[in-house]
């Protein structure tokens, strides 16, 4: 890769490893439900209106907004809005590669091999001691919540498959108008008009600054370079620089809110970044040697791309 690029990729997971500390910025002014929903509004308008028509079937926009807007995304911030730190969040997020492994084995057909089933395992040795380590200093609860986002996440990238959107960000931003309205129907009844209003009511600059930093940064630019990326060079070459992110994000955790990393923290981390490059980057050799069943779509590797081109969502994009 260019320098430049390399530059542009490193940036780009740096932006969405720090995506963490400000939802947990945003948490502080807004419900978890509203805070999601105005992240999606604020990224759909009035981009919609500018990146033309969309070039897969409806049904798959509506799937995906759904199960990743809705599901994912709604329990993510629930989850932290729970106690889940943003650090740890950034980390156990990754598990959503081996979720994304499984449901296409079970949906799609895609027989992984030894090496990946291998790295699947020690990425889940690594979730085993996150929780563990979550357990003895915060609320399993939240860790769960947060891990059954990952499970969604698995399975919107399964979808994406399936809708293969040739424009990664124009499909991005048409997924962004679906969540919009079921979030705010949900924070109405779970959090309240009351508290709602509270919330927009107060607005401030920090607020308003954090929906606006994980609409356009990270939605808009950072899944626009990322397309750009790998329309320009190999997913494989792409794909690394994906598992950042969770650096990105327990690294700015520690230092913008104070997040402590413990020494089971770090482990965990080693086991589940390391079985998740090994599942994501395995996946294209395993490709080649064991094809799907007769009616499938052709197997694509689990993490290079983030709702974009032929790929699934790179593994730590919030």
């Amino acid at each position: 890769m260019r320098p430049l690029h390399i530059a542009l990729a490193v940036l780009v997971a740096f932006f969405w490893g720090l995506n963490f500390v400000v939802i947990e910025v945003g948490l502080d002014h807004f419900p978890p439900l509203l805070f999601t929903a105005l992240r999606f509004l604020v990224a759909a308008l009035p981009a919609v209106f500018l990146v033309g028509r969309p070039q897969v079937a409806f049904k798959w926009i509506l799937a995906v907004g759904l199960v990743l807007g809705v599901a994912k995304f709604g329990l993510l911030f629930v989850g932290m809005e729970q106690g889940m730190p943003p650090g740890l969040s950034s980390l156990v997020l990754q598990i959503q590669a081996v979720f994304t492994a499984c449901i296409a084995a079970a949906v799609l057909g895609e027989r992984p091999g030894r090496v990946r089933l291998a790295g699947m395992g020690v990425a889940l040795c690594g979730v085993a001691l996150a929780a563990v380590d979550e357990g003895g200093s915060g609320p399993l609860g939240a860790f769960a919540i947060v891990l059954a986002a990952a499970f969604c996440w698995g399975i919107s990238n399964v979808i994406m498959r399936r809708a293969a959107p040739p424009d990664g960000l124009r499909f991005m931003v048409w997924v962004s108008c679906v969540p919009v309205l079921p979030l705010l129907a949900l924070s109405l009844v779970f959090e309240g008009p009351e508290r709602d209003w509270e919330a927009l009511r107060s607005l401030d600059w920090a607020g308003a600054g954090a929906v606006v930093y994980i609409a356009w940064i990270v939605t808009i630019f950072g899944f626009g370079v990322w397309g750009y990326l790998l329309r320009t060079y190999d997913a494989s070459t792409v794909a690394p620089f994906s598992l950042l992110v969770p650096v990105a994000g327990m690294s700015s955790a520690a230092l913008f809110l104070g997040e402590e990393i413990t020494g089971l923290r770090w482990v965990a981390a080693l086991l589940l970044v390391g079985g998740v490059a090994v599942t994501s980057l395995s996946g294209r050799r395993d490709g080649r040697t064991a094809g799907p069943r007769d009616g499938a779509v052709p197997h694509r590797p689990a993490v290079p791309a983030p709702s974009g081109g032929a790929s699934a969502p790179p593994s730590g994009s919030p």
